[in-house]
């Protein structure tokens, strides 16, 4: 049995890391965040210390190293993205390895950062990448990985989440916290790309706003019109009033259906890290690379079949 530190207990996946310790018989020692609306614990975790002020947290988990018995082995972090690199470097030198949320960090110089602070302490970081372990995407990956060396396919992504007036005034509509809707409700989506059709080639950007992004991805196997929005507004019409959520992966003409099979996907990354084949720094790089390159990408008006179908309705 493991011990475990969890911070950002208050965050909307921290459950699924609770109840992923929880599930696999390991024990949350500890749980951290700022905010004390946490009663999910209560289901969980009740017997978990917790704290709503950094410092006593890290006093306390510096504690629990005095006995082999009770000191931590991972420290979770789901807090927010822009507090991510501060997070994982703590609990490092707290003598664990990390398990983080994505994104992991925003640029690849803090990515090098991070393995300077592995070879200093001696533990790792692990990413949570869950979209490499659903069955769906392991099989397309097969799909690829057997068809024709030079075959390209054309996929075109969509991806519409909704969120209320909440978001835009929450860290998440703050890029300097969230670093964008690119980076925040993307990036996984760009590492399964990358898991799948190989390098990134070529990074256009066609729009980008508050509540929407789009663009152009081309990997070694693929060409990648992509259009991600939390504005309920570009909901499908048969889909508007019925689903708050529509995603769509259309590969050379053909629908790639994941729209189930999440549920147990962080139980399935637990495994795989505890077992010591989780995702760590350098497997991270690639969609940390992507959205940074988004970020500092100059918008090119593309009216060519590159461009998403989604941004002829959008204004200029």
């Amino acid at each position: 049995m493991k011990n475990f530190a969890l911070i950002g207990a208050a965050g909307y996946i921290a459950s699924r890391h609770m109840r992923a310790i929880k599930d696999l018989g390991h024990n949350l020692a500890v749980a951290y965040d700022v905010n004390d609306s946490v009663g999910i614990i209560d289901s969980i975790s009740p017997q978990s210390e917790f704290f709503t002020e950094f410092e006593r947290f890290l006093e306390h988990a510096n504690q629990l190293k005095r006995d082999p018995a009770t000191a931590l082995d991972y420290v979770a972090i789901c807090s927010p993205n822009y507090l991510h690199h501060a997070h994982i470097a703590a609990g490092l030198r707290l003598g664990c390895d990390v398990i983080c949320e994505k994104p992991l960090v925003p640029t690849p110089s803090l990515v090098d950062e991070l393995a300077r602070i592995e070879q200093e302490t001696g533990k790792r970081v692990y990413n949570i990448l869950q979209l490499r372990h659903h069955a769906a995407i392991v099989k397309l990956k097969e799909r690829v990985a057997t068809s024709p060396p030079a075959k390209k396919f054309d996929v075109e992504l969509t991806y519409i989440t909704s969120r209320g007036k909440w978001y835009l005034e929450s860290w998440k509509g703050d890029d300097r916290k969230s670093f964008g809707i690119a980076t925040n409700i993307g990036v996984h989506f760009y590492d399964m790309l990358h898991f799948i059709f190989g390098k990134l080639q070529r990074n256009e950007v066609h729009y980008t706003g508050n509540t929407k992004a789009a663009g152009y991805l081309e990997y070694e196997r693929a060409r990648v019109r992509w259009f991600l929005s939390i504005d309920s507004n570009d909901l499908p019409a048969d889909v508007k009033g019925k689903k708050p959520t529509y995603r769509s992966i259309d590969v050379s003409g053909e629908q790639l259906e994941f729209s189930e099979g999440f549920t147990d996907l962080h139980n399935t990354s637990y495994q795989e890290i505890l077992a010591g084949r989780g995702y760590g720094l350098e497997d991270a790089r690639h969609c940390i690379e992507t959205v940074n390159a988004i970020r500092g990408a100059r918008v090119v008006n593309n009216q060519s079949g590159e461009a998403h179908p989604m941004l002829s309705g959008l204004a200029a």
